[in-house]
């Protein structure tokens, strides 16, 4: 499925994320060009790392005054980016992004985005459900979400995944959520889908990692068990964290207990982030994340 071309907004509502070393005078200059583009700000936030002098950014606003678009705005913005630094991107909030889903056998996380995304409390589109099983293909026709299975093997992964950012590329995704998805991506495919890729760990980063977390944390009596969602990297389990809770458990607890606990979790903090991220709220900071709320 190609992605149909986008026609041109020419007014609405517009997002504006930015990042460059901290100095003076930044949003004075932002809030000039946005006022001079005859548009109105909604909301802003920022904030300064007093750590990595760097200066985040993410503004609101809406087109007034005259007609504009995203590539008008960029085109506009250049002499102020150039000035500062700045790595600065424009969105219309009126355009949803696309959102591709990768998924194994547990599909409690993968039911959660498509209830959410048919109830319209996620504004994407889901261009499809990518799966090394066929287990959902079930599930994602339920929504009408059209189903890719690209079983993996030890000869095979580096063909599938060859073939799933072809998919990616098809599809024209912006983003490509990891609901449970039980393999190890490689470098190459890390690094292509750097910044764009989410991924749910059921764990409170970073206890008990690798395989049979649940049954770690029963054998060691642990009170809290929780879910880390964070970008995907080629450090496995380490990329910058963008969403985390927890939830409480005790002695009386099974293991099957513990598991139910925890994709619930799983499910809230996978949600969360993914919601974040269509609203351009989180911003990379080296290694950790800006998550503007």
């Amino acid at each position: 499925m190609k992605k149909t071309a986008k026609a041109a907004s020419s007014g609405g509502d517009f997002i504006l994320t930015l990042s460059c070393t901290d100095t003076l005078g930044i949003v004075h200059e932002v809030a000039a060009f946005l006022h001079n583009a005859g548009c109105n700000i909604l909301d802003s936030a920022q904030y300064g790392d007093p750590d990595t002098a760097r200066f985040f950014m993410r503004v609101h606003f809406r087109a007034i005054a005259k007609p504009t678009n995203v590539p008008a705005l960029e085109e506009a913005f250049k002499p102020v980016a150039e000035r500062f630094g700045m790595a600065a991107s424009f969105h219309s909030a009126a355009e949803k992004p696309r959102v591709l889903i990768l998924v194994s056998k547990f599909d409690h996380c993968l039911h959660d985005l498509l209830y959410r995304y048919r109830n319209g409390e996620l504004a994407c589109e889901i261009t499809s459900v990518v799966s090394n099983h066929r287990d959902t293909y079930r599930l994602a026709a339920n929504y009408d979400v059209p189903f890719h299975h690209l079983p993996v093997g030890e000869r095979s992964k580096a063909a599938q995944e060859k073939k799933l950012l072809g998919i990616i590329r098809e599809e024209a995704a912006d983003f490509v959520v990891l609901a449970r998805y039980m393999q190890i991506l490689s470098d190459k495919t890390c690094a292509a889908l750097a910044g764009r890729a989410v991924n749910i760990h059921h764990s409170f980063l970073p206890s008990f990692k690798g395989a049979m977390p649940y049954h770690q944390a029963h054998a060691r009596g642990v009170k809290l068990i929780g879910a880390t969602a964070h970008f995907v990297t080629a450090a496995l389990d380490e990329g910058p964290i963008i969403e985390q809770d927890i939830t409480r458990v005790d002695h009386k607890f099974t293991v099957a207990e513990m598991i139910a606990a925890g994709r619930d979790v799983e499910r809230l903090v996978l949600a969360r982030a993914v919601k974040l991220l269509l609203d351009r709220r989180v911003l990379l900071n080296g290694h950790k994340t800006v998550v503007f709320r």
